[in-house]
C-alpha cells in the first residue's frame, strides 16, 4: 500500500489530480459550514431530531441541511434534474434519437437541458423547504425580500455544487456527483464518533449494541464488496476470417455482466426522491380545509418509518431496473457483436442474442435490485435487531450508520481505486 502510494505522487498528472479532488472536498465542506445569512437556525438540531425522514436526507449533504448552509440542498436538484432528463429521454422519440444518433454532442446537450432544469427544481425544493420550517416553527417567518434572498442563495448553492461535481469528472479522478456525496458522508465520522463515545459513557450497556452495529456494519461491507465485483460471465467467440495473406478473429473471450450494474446510482435516486412527497404535503397542508386535511394525512403517513422504509425499497428495486434499462441494451449490444463476428456459443446472432442477454440481465438484476433495496433499508434492520437482542432504546444514543452510506462509501472507493489503478497501468505498465 505504501509502495502504490509512492508510486502514485511521483506521477505529476495523476497527483495533481488527486490533490485537486481533495482541494475540492475543502471547499464543499467550507460551504456546508456557511449558514443563511439572516435566518436563526437555533431550532433545526431539535426539527432533525423529530423528523427520521430529513436525518437521512442531512446525511447526504453532509449535515448542510441540519445547518441550513447555504448549500443545504446539496446535489439533490441536480440528480433530480437528471432523473426527469433520462425519463424523457425515454418518452419523447426526438431526444432519443438526439442521443443516439448524435453521439456525445448530444449527450453533451441533454446534459446541458439537465443542467438548466435544475434550477427550477432547486427553487422549487427550497421554497418547499422553507414553507415547511416556517409551518413547524424552526425558522422565524420570512417576508418576500428575505424569502426571494433564501431562495436564490439556495439555487446558487445547488449550481456552484453541481459545477464543482463537473470539475471533479472533468479534471480530477473519478465521478463528481459520486465523490462529492461520499465527501458528505463521512464528514460527519468524526461528530459521530465522539457521541458514540458519550453515549457509551452516559448508558454503559450501549456498548453491547455498538458491539453488534460494528459487527452488522463489517457484514454490510463484506456484502457491499461482494456484490459490487460479482459478475456473470458470458462466453463470447469470434469466427475466422482471412484478410489477404492473414487470419483473422478465431478467439474466445467473454462479456461480463455485473450483478449489481447499477452501481450506487438507484440508492442516490430514491434518496434524492423519497423525501420530495413528504415535502409537498407538509407544505400543501398548509392551505386548509379538505385538501389541507388529505395533505396532512399524507405527510403524517410518509413521515412513519415503515412507510418511508417501503416506499425507499421500493424505489431502489425500480430505478436499479431502469438505470440499467439506460446504460445497458441487450439489443444494441448484440448488434454490435454480430458486426465484430462475434457470437454466444450455441445462440444464434442477432434477435436470439439479444433475447438471450435480456433473459440473463432480468436475472442478474433481480437479485442486484434485491440486495440494494436491502443495503438502502438496513438503518431500520439494525435499529429492531438491536432493540430486540439489547432491550436499549436506539434514540438513547446516537451514531448514524446506514447502509446505503455505507454502500456509496464503498463503491465509490472501489470505483476510485479501479481509476488510479488505470491511471498506474497505462503509465507504467511493466512495473505495475
Amino acid at each position: 500500500m505504501i509502495e502504490k502510494l509512492i508510486q502514485i505522487f511521483k506521477i505529476k498528472e495523476l497527483r495533481n489530480k488527486i490533490l485537486f479532488v481533495l482541494g475540492v472536498f475543502v471547499v464543499f465542506r467550507l460551504m456546508a459550514n456557511i449558514p443563511m445569512p439572516g435566518i436563526n437556525t437555533e431550532g433545526m438540531q431539535a426539527f432533525f431530531q423529530d423528523f427520521g425522514i430529513f436525518q437521512f436526507a442531512s446525511a447526504f449533504t453532509g449535515g448542510a441541511l441540519d445547518r441550513f448552509s447555504i448549500v443545504m440542498l446539496g446535489l439533490g436538484p441536480y440528480i433530480t434534474a437528471v432523473i426527469i432528463m433520462q425519463l424523457l429521454t425515454m418518452v419523447f422519440p426526438a431526444l432519443e434519437q438526439l442521443q443516439k444518433e448524435e453521439g456525445d454532442a448530444g449527450r453533451q446537450k441533454i446534459n446541458q437541458y439537465g443542467r438548466l432544469l435544475t434550477i427550477p427544481f432547486a427553487l422549487l425544493q427550497g421554497y418547499g423547504m422553507l414553507a415547511l420550517f416556517q409551518g413547524q416553527g424552526v425558522i422565524e417567518p420570512l417576508d418576500l425580500m428575505a424569502t426571494i434572498n433564501a431562495l436564490a442563495t439556495i439555487t446558487a448553492g445547488t449550481v456552484f455544487l453541481m459545477w464543482l461535481g463537473e470539475l471533479i469528472t472533468e479534471k480530477g479522478i473519478g465521478n463528481g456527483v459520486s465523490l462529492l456525496i461520499f465527501a458528505g458522508i463521512i464528514a460527519d465520522f468524526p461528530i459521530n464518533t465522539f457521541n458514540m463515545i458519550a453515549s457509551i459513557r452516559d448508558y454503559p450497556g450501549a456498548i453491547q449494541a455498538y458491539v453488534l452495529l460494528f459487527l452488522m456494519a463489517a457484514s454490510i461491507i463484506f456484502g457491499v464488496i461482494l456484490f459490487t465485483e460479482a459478475r456473470r460471465n458470458i462466453p463470447i467467440s469470434y469466427a475466422k476470417r482471412v484478410r489477404g495473406m492473414k487470419l483473422y478473429g478465431g478467439s474466445s473471450t467473454y462479456l461480463p455482466l455485473n450483478l449489481n450494474p447499477a452501481g450506487v446510482i438507484p440508492i442516490i435516486f430514491a434518496f434524492s426522491l423519497v423525501s420530495l412527497p413528504s415535502i409537498l404535503a407538509q407544505f400543501m397542508s398548509r392551505i386548509g380545509g379538505f385538501l389541507g386535511s388529505v395533505a396532512g394525512f399524507i405527510a403524517n403517513t410518509l413521515d412513519s418509518l415503515l412507510v418511508f422504509g417501503a416506499l425507499t425499497f421500493i424505489l431502489v428495486f425500480a430505478f436499479t431496473y431502469f438505470y440499467t434499462a439506460i446504460t445497458f441494451d441487450p439489443k444494441n449490444v448484440a448488434d454490435n457483436l454480430k458486426k465484430m463476428g462475434g457470437f454466444v456459443p450455441g445462440i444464434r446472432p442477432g434477435e436470439p442474442t439479444a433475447k438471450f442477454l435480456g433473459h440473463i440481465l432480468n436475472r442478474t438484476l433481480f437479485l442486484g435490485g434485491l440486495f440494494l433495496g436491502i443495503v438502502a433499508i438496513m438503518p431500520w434492520i439494525i435499529r429492531w435487531l438491536i432493540e430486540v437482542i439489547t432491550q436499549i432504546q436506539i434514540e438513547d444514543f446516537q451514531f448514524l450508520i446506514g447502509g446505503a452510506s455505507v454502500l456509496i462509501i464503498v463503491s465509490v472507493v472501489l470505483e476510485t481505486i479501479k481509476q488510479i489503478n488505470s491511471q498506474l497501468q497505462m503509465r507504467e505498465y511493466e512495473t505495475f
